[in-house]
């Protein structure tokens, strides 16, 4: 039995139905998470001015701001004055929605749905301030780490285990970066990825940050010699960790336990 199950049976309403609404309820956050991604990092309000365009600066609509649907009713442009609405808007709008949906599937409780859901959109407004900014924000990772070790039961971590885990990667990655700037003489790793390694650690354990940063530095790896090969990037090239972590972190969020249970089997 999962989430879903138990959402069905308490409101009687038919599965489609339900992961049609809890979709576009995520697509709802995933909008919302657009603005942290867009806000947080340049310091700016979360509330004030609302929603407006970032070359003209007028409001955006109320029937233009629909997640998902706004967007494509713009034809990917601003009413206004025709400059172009980047996609990805839509797509973080998107993955908000399937995020929720992929939670609810997975999760064994509505609790733990929250939870999941929860982690899942922090890892991805993660990924894409990251991505643009490569900055790791503490306002993110520090109540995480917090919240990772009230709430950890709930992703089916022990609070030994999530303890072990938030000191191992604050370490593990603290040590890699001392490391890193000792042998070469400059900074290889900020300070918000070990913060990060910490975060990581509170919600999944030391078993769970553990996989995270094995998948996070192979993808890494690959990416890396990738933009070598098409001269995209050199052997100096800085690569914002953050990046390749958080959908790492993602999948072991989701998979992680059963991933975990099948190598112990072996």
């Amino acid at each position: 039995m999962n989430a879903l199950t138990h959402l069905c049976e308490t409101t009687g309403l038919p599965t489609t139905m339900l992961l049609v609404g809890i979709a576009l309820f995520g697509a709802c956050l995933g909008s919302f998470l657009n603005v942290l991604i867009w806000r947080l990092p340049r310091a700016e309000s979360l509330i004030r001015p609302g929603s407006h365009c970032p070359h003209c600066g007028t409001p955006v609509r109320k029937r233009d701001n629909v997640p998902l649907f706004g967007w494509l009713l713009l034809r990917g442009r601003c009413r206004d004055c025709a400059a172009p609405i980047s996609a990805r808007y839509p797509l973080v709008e998107g993955l908000g929605g399937v995020a929720l949906v992929v939670a609810v599937l997975t999760a064994p409780t509505l609790a733990a749905a929250v939870v999941t859901a929860g982690v899942l959109l922090t890892l991805l407004g993660i990924f894409f301030i990251d991505l643009d900014h490569k900055l790791i924000l503490d306002v993110m990772t520090l109540p995480g780490i917090a919240l990772g070790l009230a709430f950890c039961p709930l992703l089916g971590t022990s609070r030994d285990d999530s303890l072990m885990g938030a000191v191992g990667g604050f370490s593990a990655l603290w040590l890699l970066r001392q490391g890193y700037s000792r042998l070469r003489g400059e900074e290889g790793l900020g300070f918000g990825d070990v913060k990060l390694g910490a975060m990581l650690g509170a919600w999944l354990g030391w078993q769970g940050v553990m996989m995270t940063f094995l998948v996070g530095s192979f993808v890494g790896t690959i990416v890396g010699l990738g933009l070598v090969l098409v001269r995209r990037a050199d052997g100096r090239t800085a690569l914002p960790y953050g990046v390749f972590l958080a959908p790492a972190a993602m999948a072991v969020t989701l998979w992680g336990h059963e991933a975990w249970r099948w190598y112990i089997s072996l």
